[in-house]
């Protein structure tokens, strides 16, 4: 989790941002939009999506980087991160 007020601000910006991606999407198929539009909307409402899981997994990885015990185990644990979120 983003801990510094600037990061934590700009997630709280990406997520607003998600947010309105995702009203448009809901109104674009409220209104029976095409689909090439839809699409084009739900590619970039992931894109948004991935971007903060980037970010927020960014500042998982260096807080557990600044708190790590022993190294196999925080492989271990980065490791699983990273392989759950990347499904």
């Amino acid at each position: 989790m983003p801990h510094s007020p600037a990061d934590k601000k700009k997630a709280l910006t990406r997520v607003r941002r998600i947010k309105g991606q995702a009203e448009a999407l809901e109104r674009a198929l409220e209104s029976g939009a095409d689909c090439a539009p839809v699409l084009q909307q739900l590619a970039a409402l992931r894109g948004a999506v991935n971007g903060l899981m980037a970010e927020v997994m960014d500042s998982h990885i260096r807080e557990q980087l600044a708190e790590a015990g022993p190294p196999e185990q925080l492989a271990q644990d980065l490791t699983t991160l990273v392989r759950t979120y990347l499904r």
